[in-house]
């Protein structure tokens, strides 16, 4: 289930702000969607959480499927950005919605002693198409033009969405019946205290990290760099393919000695890659930046499995949901903000609206690429350091 529809959502995601550009949406559309992005995997997170522990997670990922294809048609018959927007508020939603899902289903058939072991290979699938899906969708680009080809790609992971409603409808158990009812919002966000807070807090500081620069590294390659769209699929698979081959490695020893220290190292890998990327102007500088990008997921699936180890037995989901909704709402202000450091004009549209013209000048000095990465490097600096200082390791449980 999550190769099939991972492989149609990564066929085309990845060069959304290449689309955008191309429709007339320019740098506010592509601000807009990765914030939007962030906001909704924030909003999306709790619903998903609780309606797996209210109908099971077999109907829920059910329901979040046909969702995801909702999205695709309104791109492939709507070419338009404001309707690329609108469309993406739905596909986007796949992984937010059936992430805490997909973690009560793992956490209902793993034992606890094996439960990063269980994380890890969901990431490590996940990862399959994460790889192939650009390279396809650059192939696509390449052979019937920007447009078409990406329209292509979306027809194509509906039709990968609907074909894994099948399979999952045939080999996914329903799960039994819980005891307690779901958690509401509030409750669940009370769960979110001691050693779990500490995570959260340090996760919002690496995750703006990820975020500010996120939407443009496209941009920055391809734009910028002068790479060909299938070059930039090419180093998407290579960072996919490192971090599939650190994940078994990793899992192993996490549940052996501890989670935080993996989970420090992976918040390094985070810091570094816009610092690298910065200074990244030719093909094979940037082969170097995405295999570093690829050991970022160093302890991914570890982090993961923290969260659920913190949970209570019987809203895991719920708690998953709660963590994300409070994670992402507050990374979606750096996915914004990133937009706005990045290009100067959306901020002297805003002085020209609100009559502060004299302000004009600060944008040349504050807005731009560079700004954008070195902004990002700090916040990632601060939430590694954060993580080191406060965060705690989960007593493992021996085998």
């Amino acid at each position: 289930m999550v190769a099939l529809l991972g492989l149609g959502e990564r066929l085309a995601e990845r060069f959304l702000p290449l689309y955008l550009i191309a429709l007339g949406g320019g740098t506010f559309a592509i601000g807009l969607l990765n914030g939007m992005n962030n906001l909704l995997a924030a909003l999306y997170s709790f619903p998903g959480g609780w309606l797996s522990d209210k109908i099971g997670y077999k109907r829920a990922l059910a329901v979040f499927n046909l969702v995801s294809v909702a999205g695709y048609l309104i791109v492939v018959f709507l070419p338009y950005w404001p309707m690329v927007i609108l469309g993406s508020m739905l596909f986007l939603s796949w992984t937010a919605l059936s992430l805490p899902a997909s973690m009560d289903l793992i956490s209902g058939v793993m034992p606890e002693k094996h439960r990063t072991l269980g994380v890890t290979m969901h990431s490590l699938v996940r990862r399959f198409p994460m790889a192939l899906g650009p390279v396809a969708g650059g192939f696509l680009i390449g052979i019937y033009g920007l447009e078409s080809g990406i329209r292509i790609a979306f027809a194509a992971a509906s039709v990968l969405a609907l074909m894994s409603l099948v399979f999952q409808e045939r080999f996914i158990d329903s799960p039994p019946k819980k005891s307690k009812a779901p958690a509401g919002i509030r409750e669940s966000i009370g769960l979110l205290k001691g050693d779990l807070r500490e995570l959260l807090i340090s996760d919002i500081l690496i995750r703006f990290c990820e975020q500010i620069p996120y939407a443009f590294v496209v941009v920055w390659c391809v734009k910028m760099n002068g790479i060909s769209e299938l070059q930039f699929g090419t180093l998407t698979a290579i960072e996919m393919t490192v971090a599939v081959l650190i994940y078994l490695p990793v899992a192993y020893f996490a549940d052996k000695c501890g989670k935080k220290p993996f989970v420090v190292v992976t918040f390094c890998f985070f810091t570094l890659f816009p610092l690298l990327l910065l200074f990244s102007h030719s093909y094979e500088m940037l082969l170097l930046t995405f295999i570093l990008r690829g050991l970022k997921e160093f302890g991914e699936p570890t982090r993961k499995a923290l969260i659920l180890d913190l949970a209570p037995g019987d809203s895991k989901a719920s708690a998953f949901g709660a963590y994300y909704l409070v994670r992402d709402v507050f990374v979606s202000i750096a996915a914004f903000g990133g937009a706005l450091l990045w290009d100067p004009a959306p901020l002297l549209a805003f002085f020209r609206m609100t009559g502060l013209e004299f302000m004009n000048f600060l944008p040349q000095y504050i807005c731009s690429p560079e700004t954008n990465l070195i902004s990002a490097f700090i916040a990632g600096l601060l939430g590694t350091l954060y993580m080191a200082l406060y965060g705690k390791s989960v007593k493992t449980v021996s085998s």
